[in-house]
């Protein structure tokens, strides 16, 4: 069954995951046992939901209680984390009374509360893989975003991300993706893990991204012969760290126009993706 609530008072604490609650409180909801995320506008939540992740709660414009959101509100309720009533708690008010309550206007009208899932080792996710992207501390939400809509586009077979970079699951990282961070499966490496080591021990031959005079053109063919292909990329500025750069197999350029030394990294992965994603 649906329990749709009207909300009237704003400082109701069943509405803290949506107004009260930061990200990396969301990350620690359930700990030590995962945590929570927002997906915002029916075609995002409906991506995940066909992902597996359950649904916990729906905060949606009063108006909007019809038609396809009304269809998919049903489906989220028969994906219910509460396995014995199927209760989903479906939280409604005019569109005035959420721009109060969130501090910003709803992505076509609709949130959703969704249940985290453990993450697969990166070892499970890359031993199958063919082309795959790694991401160096990138910490700008809107990148990874980004990032994660070029390589599903571009059928990459994984995205890892160092702990250092945002969380693909962050609400804005979701929205820029379009919500393809449910279509391409990723992990989040462990700190004590010597991924490029394991990497290279699972067939890959890895390839920074990276401005050296000694890099080989994007386009060369070396880099389209590899059987199976890391694509590593470091955060905005920086690039990556120089332990990363030594100890790829080759550092990798994408040649641009005089006077221009480099592409936004979510652009750059986009052009990376295309031509060293063929095979």
């Amino acid at each position: 069954m649906l329990q749709i609530t009207e909300i009237n008072d704003l400082n109701d604490p069943r509405l803290d995951v949506y107004t009260g609650l930061g990200e990396r409180e969301l990350l620690k909801y359930y700990e030590p046992h995962g945590g929570l995320f927002i997906a915002e506008s029916p075609n995002v939540i409906e991506r995940a939901l066909s992902a597996g992740y359950i649904p916990v709660s729906v905060l949606v414009e009063k108006k909007l209680l019809r038609g396809r959101t009304m269809e998919l509100i049903q489906q989220l309720k028969e994906m219910s984390s509460d396995e014995t009533t199927q209760v989903l708690p479906v939280f409604t008010a005019d569109e005035a009374v959420l721009r109060k309550l969130t501090g910003f206007p709803l992505t076509r009208g609709l949130l959703c509360a969704m249940q985290r899932r453990p993450l697969p080792s990166l070892r499970a996710l890359s031993e199958k893989a063919g082309r795959i992207a790694v991401l160096e501390n990138v910490m700008n939400p809107t990148n990874v975003g980004a990032i994660f809509r070029s390589a599903a586009a571009m059928q990459m077979d994984a995205v890892l991300l160092t702990k250092g970079s945002a969380d693909p699951l962050y609400r804005r990282a979701i929205r820029v993706s379009m919500g393809t961070v449910f279509q391409i499966p990723w992990t989040i490496i462990p700190d004590d893990c010597d991924w490029l080591a394991e990497l290279k021990a699972l067939g890959f031959t890895t390839c920074a991204m990276a401005l050296r005079k000694e890099a080989l053109r994007i386009d060369d063919p070396l880099l389209k012969s590899a059987a199976r292909l890391a694509v590593i990329l470091g955060t905005e500025g920086d690039g990556l760290s120089a332990p990363v750069i030594e100890g790829c197999d080759y550092q990798v350029i994408i040649p641009m126009a005089e006077g221009i030394d480099s592409l936004n990294v979510a652009a750059a992965s986009a052009v990376a993706f295309w031509e060293l994603g063929k095979r």
